[in-house]
C-alpha cells in the first residue's frame, strides 16, 4: 500500500464499506443463531476485527491511531478486537519513495542528498500517522526522520465522525462514547504537531536522560510540523532482544530500568509518555533503555491523577468503602452497588481485578515472569463480566495504556523487578 487517502470521500468510502460489512455479519450471526441455538461470539469477534482491521490499514492515520487505541483493554471491546487490533502497533505498509522525497522538498525546502550526509529512503519503521527513516547529517551525527502522510491532520474530525458510527455497532448499553473520542481527537491534533514533539522530546531529555536511560535530541533546524528530526538511538525492540537469549540477569535489568522510568515519571507529576508498547522502547548495546516516540505524552488533570494513584493504596488496605467512594469518583460505578445488582458484580471484579494489579507492591521483590500472575491478569481481561460498554472517567483510555502496556511488557519480557522504591514514590506523592 503506498497511497493515503486523504479527502474525505475517499475515507468515508472505506468507512462506509467497513460499517456495511460490521453490520451484515453481526445481522448474519444472529440470524443463524435463532436457527442453530448457538451463539458463540468468540469467532464473529474475531473475523469482524480483522476486517476492521484491514480497511484501518488502508486508512492509516487517526484510523489506525483509533485501532492502536483499541489493542489495549478499555473495557468496552470485546477482547478478540483486542487481539487483532495489537497489529496496529507493527503492521503498516509505508508510503513510496517518491512521495517520501516530494514531503522532504515540500517541508525542508531540498531534496534529501542536499539536506543530509546520507538519507536512506527506505523506511525502517512505518506507524499510523508517519513512517521513519535513517539518517546521517552533515556533521557525521546519525538521525532519524519521521515523515508524517500527507493529509493526516485535516482527516481527524470527519474520521472520528465516522469512527463513531463504526463503534456504535461493537458498543452496547446506550453507553456515551463522545467524551471518549473527544479525548483521542484532542492527542491526535497534538500527535500531529511535530514542532510540539520535538519541544516534548527536548523536556524529556533534560528530566530523564541519564547513565541508564537515553532518550534522542530534537534537531529543529530540519524540522517542520510534518517532518521531525532527531539524533538516532542505536538499539533493539523486545522481540529481537528475547531472541538473542540474554541472561536473567540482563532481563532483569532492563525491566528494572522500564518500571522506574514509569514510577520516576509518577513522582515528578508532569508529562507523562502515554504510549508503552513495545515499538517505542530500545535495549541498547551499553545497557542503557531508550525511550523514543513522543507524540502520545500525556499530563492529567492533577484531581483524577491523584484518585488514579489512590487505586494503589485503597486496594492494598481492602477498605471496601474506599474502593466504592474511590471508584464513583472516577466513574467506574455508575450506581451505589447496594441497591444495583448489575453494579455489584461490576465491583466485585474491578476490586479483585485492582488487587491483581496491587499485587507486585505487596513484597519488595515481584517476578513478573510467574506464569500463574499471566495467567491472572490474562483471566480477569478475558472474564470482565460487563462487555462492549465503556466505563471510568475519560483519561482512563491513557491511563490504561500506560499501565496496562507497563505490566503486559514486563511479562513478556519475564523480569524480576525491585518493587519497593516505586511503592515508596506512589505513596509520597499521594501525601504531598
Amino acid at each position: 500500500m503506498n497511497d493515503f487517502p486523504s479527502t474525505k470521500y475517499q475515507r468515508g468510502k472505506i468507512f462506509a464499506k467497513t460499517g456495511i460489512e460490521v453490520g451484515k455479519k453481526y445481522a448474519w450471526h444472529y440470524l443463524k443463531s435463532l436457527a442453530n441455538g448457538h451463539n458463540n461470539r468468540a469467532d464473529l469477534h474475531k473475523k469482524t476485527a480483522e476486517e476492521v482491521f484491514g480497511q484501518f490499514t488502508k486508512l492509516k492515520g487517526t484510523a489506525l491511531k483509533i485501532a492502536q487505541s483499541f489493542s489495549m483493554d478499555q473495557g468496552f471491546l470485546p477482547d478478540e478486537f483486542s487481539e487483532v487490533m495489537t497489529q496496529a502497533q507493527y503492521r503498516v505498509p509505508p508510503i513510496n519513495r517518491a512521495l517520501v522525497r516530494s514531503i522532504i522538498k515540500r517541508e525542508l525546502g531540498s531534496q534529501p542528498e542536499q539536506l543530509f550526509q546520507e538519507f536512506e529512503t527506505e523506511a525502517m519503521a512505518a506507524a499510523s500517522i508517519g513512517q521513519v527513516h535513517k539518517a546521517r547529517l552533515k556533521d557525521g551525527r546519525q538521525a532519524a526522520v519521521k515523515i508524517q502522510y500527507p493529509g493526516v491532520r485535516d482527516t481527524i474530525s470527519s474520521d472520528l465522525a465516522l469512527a463513531r458510527i463504526l463503534m456504535k455497532r461493537i458498543v452496547t448499553g446506550g453507553s456515551d462514547i463522545d467524551p471518549y473520542l473527544e479525548e483521542v481527537k484532542t492527542t491526535l491534533l497534538r500527535e500531529t504537531d511535530y514542532i510540539a514533539e520535538g519541544e516534548t522530546i527536548n523536556r524529556f531529555h533534560k528530566r530523564f536522560s541519564s547513565d541508564d536511560l537515553i532518550t534522542p535530541e530534537w534537531i529543529p533546524e530540519l524540522s517542520t510540523n510534518r517532518v521531525l528530526s532527531m539524533t538516532f538511538i542505536e538499539g533493539v525492540h523486545l522481540d529481537e532482544f528475547l531472541a538473542s537469549q540474554p541472561s536473567q540477569q540482563q532481563i532483569n535489568h532492563f525491566g528494572q530500568l522500564f518500571w522506574d522510568f514509569f514510577h520516576n515519571q509518577v513522582r515528578q507529576k508532569g508529562e507523562v509518555h502515554a504510549d508503552t508498547h513495545p515499538g517505542n522502547f530500545l535495549f541498547t548495546p551499553d545497557g542503557k533503555l531508550g525511550v523514543i516516540d513522543y507524540g502520545c505524552v500525556k499530563t492529567f488533570p492533577q484531581e483524577f491523577f491523584n484518585d488514579y494513584l489512590s487505586l494503589l493504596p485503597v486496594h492494598l488496605e481492602r477498605d471496601e468503602q474506599k474502593i466504592i467512594n474511590l471508584y464513583k469518583r472516577l466513574d467506574v460505578l455508575k450506581a451505589g452497588p447496594e441497591s444495583n445488582k448489575k453494579e455489584t458484580t461490576y465491583l466485585e471484579f474491578c476490586k479483585n481485578y485492582g488487587y491483581t494489579f496491587a499485587m507486585p507492591y505487596l513484597e519488595d521483590r515481584f517476578d513478573f515472569g510467574d506464569k500463574e500472575y499471566r495467567e491472572l491478569i490474562r483471566g480477569y481481561t478475558k472474564n470482565a463480566p460487563i462487555t462492549n460498554e465503556p466505563r471510568g472517567n475519560k483519561h482512563f483510555i491513557y491511563t490504561t495504556r500506560v499501565h496496562l502496556g507497563l505490566y503486559h511488557f514486563l511479562m513478556r519480557l519475564g523480569a524480576e523487578i525491585s518493587t519497593k522504591k516505586s511503592k515508596e514514590i506512589v505513596f509520597d506523592v499521594l501525601n504531598k
